[in-house]
């Protein structure tokens, strides 16, 4: 993942664990207070939402823990890798966009930020300006030029 969306993970983290699991246990503690616990819906609720908290630490701490942290500023060259912001044109209809490539957690297909396992990604890494890629769409089979090939910071917001 780039260095941007491991600091987001680490900052998500760091929230969950110092601001939203003391409140998790507040609430369990006040839906606590109302009484019979084995009809409390409010009990079972805050329960629930702990355990989908704790879920999500336990993925987050998973995903830092086994995270590979690439500075995108450091990059350069001629071809498509990961952190690379691209500039492709539909070979059909010339439409042109950007797309970077980046982590599971950091794709946005609106913001256009794509998984790197994703299929365009996959046909893009290893490629340089000029070359023609063919994907594999649940649309159909599309074909891209690649205009530009960029490594610029990346914005995550």
């Amino acid at each position: 993942m780039t260095e941007k969306g491991h600091a987001l993970l680490q900052e998500e983290l760091r929230r969950l664990i110092t601001v939203e699991r003391p409140a998790a246990s507040k609430a369990i503690g006040t839906a606590r207070e109302h009484g019979d616990l084995s009809e409390n819906a409010e009990y079972h609720a805050a329960k629930e939402a702990q355990g989908l908290l704790e879920a999500r630490i336990r993925d987050l701490e998973n995903k830092l823990a086994g995270a590979q942290v690439v500075d995108v500023s450091k990059l350069s060259g001629e071809k498509v890798v990961f952190g690379a912001t691209v500039t492709i044109s539909d070979a059909e209809t010339g439409e042109e966009r950007k797309v970077v490539i980046v982590g599971d957690e950091e794709a946005d297909a609106d913001k256009g930020r794509i998984s790197y396992q994703s299929p365009v990604a996959r046909a893009l890494i290893g490629k340089s300006v000029d070359d023609l890629v063919r994907v594999k769409l649940p649309s159909g089979q599309k074909e891209y030029e690649i205009l530009e090939v960029e490594f610029l910071e990346i914005d995550l917001s």
